[in-house]
């Protein structure tokens, strides 16, 4: 089979380090019977290692030539392929209590991202590879700089641990950035109370658009007169300086009354 040239347009860094791969299975540490699905399974790194302990890997790939490669290196009842863009796959129809993994491409990690939380219901975790500084921001605390809009709508669905860091070297062709595997479990029920996804999404656009601003300035087409002393936030504070709970605690609040209408969103 022809040497493949990695494409730009799907952003492809192929892994290639084997402590580094070692290290992520072990990270995952798969059973016989998981159900798990594969996002962008590439030469195979993490599909060769995956497929020996589980008796069914489901991958999803866009690249009709790798699709081709995968289906001559493997048993269709072993590695079940799902040719096409992961943005447009049904995660919740392989089933409950799925397992996802990947290497994922970094120029659409976070619609990714967003795409899995929407099916948050049907997971039991997420082990993904993504460029470090993303990593940071889905793992941060209220009042750091890496905290922002993507931290708390991640963590509304999900708690989230980098598990491990892996140097440009690790990839062919090295990219320009640094590596990290993330570990995300969806929060058990109840954990947090629930909320319009839609508003939060809003109000977090809103209050991190320009970080320097207090919340009295960046939220004052949502939040009015006695709204933070009943919320029991300072309007003085700034969005960084707010839990996830504290966000979900107004986008409940302007539910109940009924929110006002957004502007435009602001890019993050």
């Amino acid at each position: 089979m022809t040497r493949h040239v990695p494409r730009k347009r799907f952003g492809q860094h192929f892994l290639t380090d084997d402590r580094v791969i070692a290290g992520i299975i072990a990270a995952i540490a798969p059973q016989a019977n998981d159900l798990m699905v594969e996002i962008g399974p590439g030469f195979g790194a993490l599909t060769a290692p995956l497929a020996t302990r589980l008796a069914c890997l489901h991958v999803v790939e866009l690249d009709r030539d790798i699709v081709a490669r995968l289906r001559t290196e493997y048993a269709a009842s072993n590695v079940v392929i799902h040719a096409g863009d992961a943005l447009d796959f049904d995660f919740s129809a392989l089933g409950s209590n799925l397992r996802v993994v990947g290497n994922l491409p970094y120029n659409i990690s976070t619609p990714i991202l967003f795409h899995l939380a929407r099916h948050v219901a049907s997971i039991r975790d997420v082990h993904v590879m993504l460029q470090r500084e993303v990593v940071a921001r889905i793992v941060a605390r209220p009042d750091t700089s890496e905290y922002g809009r993507l931290s708390v709508m991640l963590q509304y669905h999900f708690s989230a641990e980098q598990v491990l860091e892996v140097a440009a070297s690790a990839f062919r062709p090295a990219p320009k950035v640094e590596s990290a595997v993330v570990r995300m479990s969806p929060r058990p029920a109840g954990g947090l109370h629930r909320c319009d996804e839609k508003l939060l999404g809003q109000l977090c656009r809103a209050a991190f658009a320009q970080r320097r601003k207090t919340l009295r300035n960046s939220l004052r087409d949502y939040l009015h007169g006695g709204d933070f002393e009943t919320l029991g936030i300072a309007p003085a504070a700034r969005a960084q300086e707010l839990s996830v709970e504290a966000f979900v605690r107004i986008a409940r609040h302007l539910g109940a009354r009924g929110a006002p209408n957004a502007a435009e969103p602001v890019p993050v």
